[in-house]
């Protein structure tokens, strides 16, 4: 089934000159791009993008949880995790991608690694190019800087491309 996605490339991607890489690898694997958005995130999208959802929260804190560290909630952590996002997101420039293609959503995370680029499988963006992890982003009170946002389901990816591209 043909579908849509949003990819976000983050700041530590741009910074490190890594975008025509990332799109060539989503190109690669039979994504096109639909649509391209070279910006500055506005924190009024980012809000509402990053949201403070309890159950997104949780799962944001989750992902803490299993890299092995301890947390007093997952919520809490989520909204530190969040709060860190947000002000990273926003610190420089990004690319919002639309992508269309044949299962778009899976094959985009697939193609992207998992969230964690330490233990992002090789031959993912995130295994192949990520350099960071959660522990250490944590115990220096950040995110971790994992290049991408890539959305998780379809329902998610109608909902960011709508915040990030409109009605298309």
């Amino acid at each position: 089934m043909i579908q849509r996605t949003l990819i976000l490339i983050k700041p530590d991607a741009v910074r490190k000159n890594l975008t025509n890489e990332i799109i060539r690898r989503y190109k690669e694997v039979g994504l096109a791009v639909v649509k391209r958005k070279d910006l500055i995130a506005p924190m009024d999208i980012i809000e509402k993008h990053y949201s403070m959802d309890p159950e997104y929260l949780k799962s944001i804190g989750e992902k803490t949880i299993a890299a092995g560290q301890q947390v007093k909630s997952a919520e809490d952590q989520g909204r530190k995790v969040v709060t860190w996002l947000r002000k990273f997101i926003t610190s420089g420039p990004i690319v919002a991608l639309l992508l269309e293609g044949e299962d778009a959503v899976v094959l985009a995370r697939k193609t992207t690694g998992f969230t964690d680029p330490a233990t992002a499988e090789k031959g993912t963006i995130r295994g192949d190019l990520g350099t960071d992890n959660i522990l250490d982003a944590n115990r220096e009170g950040r995110p971790v800087w994992n290049l991408i946002h890539a959305s998780g389901s379809e329902i998610e990816a109608k909902k960011e491309i709508e915040l990030w591209f409109g009605q298309v």
